[in-house]
């Protein structure tokens, strides 16, 4: 596995930033910043450029946040339930403790990221474009996988119970060590998945048989 993360070099002597609005009003590049304990709630802009930037302690609620670009990203201990990323650009991004509950992230790109320690509850990840990217120990129930281009994609102890996925193959995916209860997807999209012994009666439903006690 060899995801990129945010460069730790550029990620020093930031210059702090109390308000992250007052800033994309200003300019619609924000670069070299720390931006931290700020919450804002029905919020929406586009096409800002975020680069070389933590965002710490943000809570960004019931928001749009479309066809923005985050580049050596950290997002750490932040939340953006029922906030959409729709279109957007991440690279070289870190999530550490973040809840995106009910996230939209369709049709978005995500290039060398990590998800750890998330709740991605419900996130909508349709169509979206996914290179290098890690999801680890990190919540996923109810998830939307759909229509995906995906390469080495990783799950690691992941909850993905009751997770839709519909035209994306999982083909050489490890999920051994992942919850699957519940998952629906299609003989064909999990065909060539790792998985353990005790996760065939979790699949059993796609063979249209059922164990007898």
């Amino acid at each position: 596995m060899n995801i990129l993360k945010p460069q730790e070099s550029l990620l020093n002597n930031l210059i702090t930033c109390q308000d992250l609005l007052s800033e994309i009003e200003k300019e619609n590049v924000i670069e070299n910043r720390l931006v931290e304990n700020s919450q804002y709630q029905n919020i929406e802009f586009n096409d800002v450029e975020f680069e070389n930037v933590i965002l710490k302690d943000i809570e960004i609620l019931n928001s749009h946040l479309d066809k923005n670009t985050f580049k050596d990203v950290k997002f750490v201990n932040c939340n953006f339930s029922n906030t959409s990323f729709e279109n957007c650009s991440f690279i070289r991004c870190e999530f550490n403790n973040c809840k995106l509950t009910g996230g939209n992230f369709i049709e978005a790109r995500l290039y060398n990221v990590c998800f750890e320690s998330s709740n991605l509850n419900y996130i909508n990840l349709s169509n979206a474009t996914m290179e290098k990217v890690l999801f680890k120990d990190t919540l996923l129930r109810n998830s939307y996988f759909q229509e995906n281009n995906i390469k080495n994609i990783f799950f690691e102890k992941v909850d993905l119970t009751q997770a839709h996925v519909f035209r994306t193959s999982l083909k050489n995916i490890d999920l051994s060590d992942c919850i699957i209860e519940g998952i629906a997807i299609s003989i064909e999209d999990i065909k060539g998945a790792i998985i353990n012994q005790f996760q065939t009666t979790d699949l059993l439903y796609l063979l249209g048989v059922k164990l007898k006690e």
